[in-house]
């Protein structure tokens, strides 16, 4: 019972911390999971991570969903699940009209554009924890597939503009193939 309440408390307070989205998150989840509980290795959080991007949804609750059930079985995937989505609805549902009067208000402009630089920087720390994952070398003909299998997503999706889902099948199959320990 007390793990359950451990991953309610650690993903409820970091989505509730996490202002911008999933990808802003990551980095909070990652705090709780790997540093505070000890619940993953930092490779096995990554691991996780670039599973769950490989599927479509929200990566919070994929994240919180598997990290969850890994913790405490089932029991522990409801439990994440539920401090990931419950908070945040309720406070939506609530704020909603108060939001939608004050969105013109200067200040609350300027909080907006006050916290973007901050987005911004967890959304490079993150990068920057896995950097090294697209930068290490591997075993077998191509040492640095992993290179390049990220610089082939980014032309795909940046300038080519194909649908991010072909790069993630792509990368899922090379990988399969050519990235098996």
């Amino acid at each position: 019972m007390l793990e359950l309440w451990k991953l309610f408390w650690s993903f409820g307070t970091a989505t509730l911390l996490g202002y911008g989205g999933g990808p802003s998150i990551i980095p909070l989840y990652e705090t709780q999971v790997v540093d505070k509980y000890k619940w993953m290795t930092t490779e096995e959080f990554g691991s996780t991570l670039a599973f769950a991007n490989a599927f479509p949804g929200p990566i919070a609750t994929k994240l919180a969903a598997f990290i969850g059930f890994k913790v405490a079985g089932w029991g522990g995937a409801a439990a994440a699940l539920t401090a990931v989505v419950l908070p945040t609805a309720l406070l939506m549902i609530a704020l909603s009209g108060v939001l939608h009067r004050l969105e013109a208000n200067p200040v609350v402009k300027g909080m907006v554009r006050g916290i973007q630089p901050v987005i911004f920087i967890m959304l490079a720390m993150l990068a920057f924890d896995f950097v090294k994952y697209a930068f290490a070398p591997v075993q077998g003909a191509v040492p640095y597939l992993p290179f390049l299998i990220a610089a082939a997503f980014f032309i795909m999706v940046h300038y080519l503009q194909l649908p991010a889902v072909w790069g993630i099948m792509g990368a899922l199959v090379v990988g399969a193939l050519f990235l098996r320990p």
